[in-house]
């Protein structure tokens, strides 16, 4: 009787995930997930990323990213941004630079009792020869994700290794997880937490929150946002505002 209990409450919540739940990995947050677009899908972003660090605002306004179905268990990824910085003390510079590539392969299915993996290699390719935003160098980041769900909740993480070519450059280490829930069928929230390694001979490890989420107007289009600040060392604020659209 307790199997039977707990058989038709696995397919009940299942079928709640279907038609209710929206929760959506990776954007806005920097902790991505295992998995990949559905077969013959599309996702489309339009956003922007904003970071106060020393009374300086660097980002993008926006940044476009398309991710695509290509066979069952993977996804294509390109990522195009348009760069902004300003200092208070000589204004504002806008540029392109390098355009993001990437392959999302999940190789271990979520169930009842273990989570998804999948692996999410990048590469960013310097795309047009600009000093302000770009050392001219490609950049490799190879990270492990891991995802489950229950019913409402779902929660994801994983670690990543980053190859960062440069000149006083350092290869460093990206660690994180987060964990969401869907509130209703409109509003779904989350935050994170994460590590990340020096990425310069100069520059210091560190440990950041953010906290977001979305706002479902539709199965189709959506509204994402989050928004933190670091845990130690240099005081560093984030945020994120994108629209999405899932085809």
């Amino acid at each position: 009787m307790l199997k039977l209990i707990k058989k038709y409450s696995v397919f009940f919540c299942i079928l709640f995930i279907m038609n209710v739940q929206h929760s959506y990995a990776g954007p806005p947050f920097f902790t991505d997930d295992p998995e990949p677009v559905r077969y013959k899908h599309w996702e489309y972003y339009i956003s922007s990323i904003n970071t106060l660090q020393f009374g300086v605002w660097s980002g993008t306004i926006p940044h476009i990213e398309l991710n695509y179905g290509l066979v069952p268990n993977v996804q294509i990824h390109l990522l195009s941004p348009m760069n902004y910085n300003y200092y208070p003390s000589r204004g504002a510079n806008f540029g392109y630079s390098d355009t993001e590539a990437g392959i999302k392969f999940r190789f271990v299915q979520e169930t009842d009792n273990s989570p998804q993996i999948g692996v999410f290699p990048i590469v960013e390719i310097p795309t047009i020869k600009n000093s302000e935003f770009s050392n001219g160098r490609t950049k490799i980041f190879l990270p492990v994700w891991a995802q489950k769900s229950w019913c409402k909740l779902t929660t994801y993480g994983g670690v990543g290794y980053w190859i960062n070519q440069g000149n006083d450059n350092k290869n460093w280490i990206f660690s994180g997880w987060e964990i969401q829930y869907a509130i209703s069928q409109v509003v779904t929230l989350g935050g994170e937490v994460y590590y990340h390694s020096a990425d310069t001979k100069t520059s210091k490890s560190g440990t950041a929150f953010n906290l977001g989420g979305s706002i479902n107007t539709s199965d189709k289009f959506h509204i994402i946002f989050s928004f933190g600040h670091s845990l130690t060392n240099d005081p560093i604020f984030n945020s994120y505002l994108g629209l999405f659209w899932t085809i």
